[in-house]
C-alpha cells in the first residue's frame, strides 16, 4: 500500500510542477532596458487616457490626470537622459512623448 501513495505522491508532485510551469511560462517578462521601460510607461499613458484597455480587468478608463503625469515623467526622462542615449533610444523616446502629446490634447480637447 506504501508503494501506491509514493506513486499517487509522484503523480501529484509532477502536476503541481506542470502547473507551475504553466503558470511561469504565461508569465513571461520582457528583458528591463530603456526600450521596454519606456513602452512600459507609453502602455501606461495610453490605458490612463482610456484608449486601451487594462489587461486585468479589460476595461477602459480615462484618468486625464493620470495620463498627464505619466507623459510628464517621460518628458523629464527624456531632460535627464539627454547627451546619454543611444540614437536609437532617443529616437524612440521622442517619438513616444510626440505621439502620447497628441493624443493627450485630442481626449482633453
Amino acid at each position: 500500500m506504501s508503494e501506491e501513495k509514493g506513486f499517487v505522491m509522484k503523480e501529484e508532485a509532477e502536476t503541481k510542477s506542470d502547473a507551475t510551469t504553466s503558470a511561469e511560462e504565461k508569465m513571461f517578462l520582457p528583458e528591463i532596458n530603456f526600450a521596454t521601460f519606456v513602452v512600459s510607461l507609453n502602455s501606461s499613458a495610453l490605458m490612463a487616457l482610456g484608449l486601451v484597455a487594462d489587461p486585468i480587468t479589460k476595461k477602459t478608463t480615462k484618468n486625464l490626470e493620470l495620463a498627464k503625469q505619466t507623459i510628464d515623467i517621460l518628458g523629464m526622462l527624456k531632460e535627464k537622459t539627454q547627451g546619454n542615449l543611444t540614437s536609437d533610444e532617443e529616437n524612440m523616446l521622442r517619438s513616444v512623448l510626440y505621439d502620447l502629446r497628441m493624443l493627450y490634447v485630442k481626449e482633453k480637447g
